[in-house]
């Protein structure tokens, strides 16, 4: 994947900061960033595109190593057809376009959500990028596609009640979620600056530290990234307890 920010710069930058094992990312402002420049919401998330690409190269360079992008939510079939079979076919387009830089920069790529509600081409084509990434050992890239943090919870419930269980541990609930075998985000960031969860990652963000910025998501580079690492970097994670750091 191709930056601005050689690796070394980065290495640098980064030097004295405490990097997040799992980054999770709520991606807004895409329709803001291209209502302001006159463009079409189409134009906003292609360039929204672009933010990705950098920000997956930056944290495999940082060494962080989960990335959990909320690319599309279940919310998001009320949107018009229009922006909807866009989105589908953006998704489509990138991947089988971004595949060789994923394979290169050694980028596992999962998908998480409820996959059988995407397009046929847009599951034929995940479903290869998936298989083809499967034997990577670099970052592993997470997007949540027709993603709901209440479908997932109720998910998992319903699979823990089909396996004939009556109780579950928090374990058990855990290893039936769609992250089921990954640590929990340490770093949520949501850019544009609203102050909501939006139904991401409801269970997994119970003890993550939060960082919202004003940034629009199609600005938002690896400057940012680092900025919001820093912002991290300078918090005390306590998870209910007194005098706990990182």
């Amino acid at each position: 994947m191709h930056g601005t920010q050689n690796s070394g710069e980065v290495s640098e930058a980064a030097r004295n900061l405490k990097i997040p094992r799992h980054i999770a990312i709520i991606m807004d402002g895409n329709g803001r960033w291209a209502r302001a420049r006159g463009l079409s919401r189409a134009d906003g998330h292609r360039e929204g595109v672009n933010s990705v690409r950098e920000v997956v190269e930056s944290c495999g360079e940082l060494g962080v190593e989960i990335l959990t992008l909320y690319t599309f939510s279940s919310e998001n079939w009320k949107r018009p057809l229009v922006e909807v079979e866009a989105l589908m076919d953006l998704l489509v387009v990138t991947t089988g376009r971004e595949i060789q830089d994923l394979m290169k920069n050694n980028v596992r790529l999962q998908v998480i959500g409820r996959q059988k509600d995407l397009t046929a081409a847009a599951r034929v084509t995940l479903s290869r990028a998936v298989k083809r990434t499967s034997g990577n050992t670099g970052l592993i890239l997470n997007l949540a596609l027709s993603y709901g943090g209440r479908q997932e919870i109720l998910d998992a419930v319903n699979a823990i009640i089909k396996s004939g269980k009556k109780t579950a541990s928090e374990e058990d609930f855990s290893a039936h979620l769609y992250t089921a075998g990954m640590c929990d985000p340490d770093l949520l960031i949501r850019t544009s600056g609203e102050m909501r969860l939006s139904n991401f990652l409801l269970w997994q963000l119970a003890y993550t530290e939060i960082v919202v910025t004003d940034v629009l998501w199609p600005d938002f580079r690896k400057p940012q990234l680092l900025a919001t690492i820093e912002e991290y970097s300078r918090r005390e994670r306590r998870f209910g307890l007194l005098g706990i750091t990182i």
